[in-house]
């Protein structure tokens, strides 16, 4: 999401974009970059805890940040967004893409 885009309008698109793009329920990934705090990839985990997810990690070469991808199935475009709105709520510095 942009720096300058209203987070209401950008998730307003990509419901739309699921929408039209999706036969849901469908998996999907999710990929967001954490500062390297095994706490904060903890919480990120943890949001998708019990839900069936793979979650792979990966350092960035200088270890400041860690790249955390999780595929897991959802069941419609409002349960992608309410996830990503949780993770950004909760993980302090997180950026999703």
């Amino acid at each position: 999401m942009s720096a300058k885009e209203n987070p209401e309008e950008f998730y307003k698109k990509l419901h739309s974009q699921l929408q039209e793009t999706t036969s849901w329920p469908s998996e999907y990934l999710y990929k967001f970059i954490v500062p390297s705090d095994n706490h904060k990839i903890a919480l990120v985990e943890g949001i998708f805890d019990n839900m069936g997810a793979v979650i792979n990690t990966k350092q960035s070469s200088k270890g400041t940040y860690t790249s955390v991808s999780v595929n897991v199935t959802m069941n419609n475009p409002d349960h992608v967004i309410e996830k990503y709105k949780e993770v950004g709520e909760k993980v302090e510095g997180v950026i999703s893409l």
